[in-house]
């Protein structure tokens, strides 16, 4: 293999597929990205068995070239010793070339540099061609999706799970949910397709995988028995779906309630958080205290003090409430609303409550309470 190629877009596919490699494995193998020479550009992929990014830097942009004097083939080069050298080069354009399957030769005409590489044959057998159910949708409505609901999503890997973003798509529907037990998130857009699918999609990759558009319009969902696609502009990413059945959610969302807050959400937000610092070794719980005349939102810890802040805009419907919780879940949950006023419903002390978009009815925000002082 052989090539000169622009050193921006070589530098891009390799920050973008180094993402895949971890940071120790058991296998020395997938230190390694997969440099792939062929008819359709070069192919940069890397992997940890779990996820599969692949970045494609092609021929030509537009009127511009990106790669000249190939010579086709491949190989396996360290993935982050390739990408370091490449990003402290100094040339606008560089030279690479294979040697006998083991040396690769880096040079921009001022450095050069020679690698270790390994014959690409020694490289994981990843399918990327899509199969299964196939979705396409905008990047941003899919980015929206994740924002507002993976957040709720478990980070610890007792029940693998609720470490999932549960995505299912039905009758114009695509719906995502995630929780950790003790906080839901949920929300909904309408895409123009029959696809019918439900899958548990680590919440990580989702996330990961909106950081990576970086401008891209279109996205195509591939989903299969045992893994999904994402396919945007020159990037593919396979990841594993997490196998098992998903906690049936819809019946804990209340659908009645007795006690309605509508509040300014910064207001309330700046007020949890300043509160919230009396009461960090007692996993963030703070009180609020609702009346038709006055809401508050009080911290108390026995080693530091306490705090008590009142709301100033706002407007309560019911009997006097007093709802305790871990104030973290709430602030994530109003910032994922994006909305200036938001509506907090109860039921009752101790029965989980939901947050409100008054203006977006496509996200609900669950919370259960916790027992205080």
């Amino acid at each position: 293999m052989r090539l000169s190629i622009d050193k921006e877009q070589f530098l891009k596919a390799l920050n973008v597929t180094s993402k895949a490699i971890a940071n120790k494995s058991a296998d020395p193998l997938l230190a390694n990205l997969k440099l792939d020479l062929n008819d359709r550009g070069l192919e940069v992929t890397g992997t940890n068995k779990e996820i599969t990014i692949q970045c494609l830097v092609p021929y030509r942009i537009g009127e511009r070239e990106i790669i000249r004097s190939a010579g086709l083939g491949a190989a396996l080069i360290n993935a982050k010793l390739l990408t370091e050298v490449v990003r402290r080069m100094d040339g606008t354009e560089l030279a690479l070339e294979v040697i006998d399957d083991s040396i690769a030769k880096i040079d921009d005409g001022r450095s050069s540099f020679k690698l270790n590489c390994i014959k690409a044959e020694a490289f994981t057998d990843i399918d990327l061609e899509p199969n299964g159910t196939i979705l396409s949708l905008g990047c941003d409505e899919f980015a929206s999706l994740v924002e507002q609901s993976a957040f709720a999503a478990s980070t610890k890997e007792q029940r693998p799970i609720l470490t999932a973003l549960n995505l299912e798509a039905n009758e114009g529907i695509l719906t995502a949910t995630a929780t950790d037990s003790a906080r839901l998130a949920r929300k909904t857009i309408s895409i123009d397709s029959d696809a019918k699918f439900r899958c548990n999609i680590p919440a990580k990759v989702c996330a990961d995988v909106t950081h990576l558009f970086e401008g891209s319009k279109r996205l195509t969902l591939a989903v299969s028995d045992t893994s999904v696609l994402f396919l945007f502009d020159n990037v593919i990413v396979c990841s594993r779906l997490i196998s098992g059945d998903y906690p049936v959610t819809r019946a804990i969302i209340p659908q009645t309630f007795n006690y309605y807050l509508e509040v300014n959400a910064q207001e309330l937000l700046a007020a949890m958080s300043r509160a919230s610092l009396l009461s960090a070794e007692r996993d963030y719980v703070v009180k609020l205290s609702m009346a038709e005349d006055e809401v508050q939102v009080s911290a108390r810890s026995e080693q530091s003090g306490s705090a008590l802040e009142s709301i100033q805009t706002f407007q309560f419907t019911g009997e006097r409430l007093d709802v305790s919780f871990n104030s973290l879940f709430v602030i994530d949950a109003i910032k994922a609303l994006k909305a200036e006023d938001v509506r907090v419903c109860f039921q009752a002390e101790m029965k989980p409550f939901v947050v409100l978009n008054p203006k977006d009815d496509s996200v609900i925000e669950l919370i259960t309470p916790m027992r205080t002082y």
